[in-house]
């Protein structure tokens, strides 16, 4: 029998709004422990995720530039103290969840084999990717949930049995 992404996935998923700013997004997911959220619009709908790495990624850049190394290293400096200057301006204005989420939203039905969730990750690389019913979501596999076949000796015999 083909392991499928309700057997692994996790069923329980914390979403947020995408008007939430991301401060308050950093300490939703350190609490919770999680790297990464579903973010919904204002009727609950699912319009993106948002992880750690979407705001590391905001703020690298709103710290560094490509220019940079076209610089002198007198024109560097400058550049890096008008950054920062225009960094701290903005954190004057809270930059919303919806400034930093990722778009697109990859799902697959709770039915999919995993060795095609397994494809789908690997091929987009994700982390983590939505289970469905019916285009509900019902649940997250991410790759902590993949890695359950590893360490469960049934699940493994069942995946090496069936491909």
């Amino acid at each position: 029998m083909t392991v499928c992404a309700y057997e692994i996935m996790t069923p329980s998923i914390k979403a947020v709004p995408q008007s939430w700013t991301m401060d308050r997004l950093a300490r939703f997911l350190t609490d919770n422990e999680i790297t990464g959220s579903p973010v919904t619009d204002e009727s609950g709908k699912i319009v993106g995720i948002a992880t750690l790495k979407d705001i590391t990624e905001f703020r690298w850049n709103a710290t560094r530039s490509n220019t940079d190394r076209k610089l002198t290293a007198q024109d560097q400096q400058e550049a890096r103290r008008l950054r920062m200057v225009l960094f701290e301006e903005m954190g004057k204005v809270p930059v919303e969840v919806r400034d930093i989420m990722t778009p697109s939203v990859f799902s697959v039905d709770e039915t999919t084999p995993v060795r095609d969730i397994a494809n789908i990750m690997m091929s987009e690389h994700l982390h983590r990717i939505f289970v469905t019913r019916e285009s509900k979501i019902t649940g997250i596999v991410t790759t902590y949930d993949m890695l359950k076949i590893v360490s469960d000796e049934e699940l493994t015999e069942r995946c090496t049995r069936n491909n």
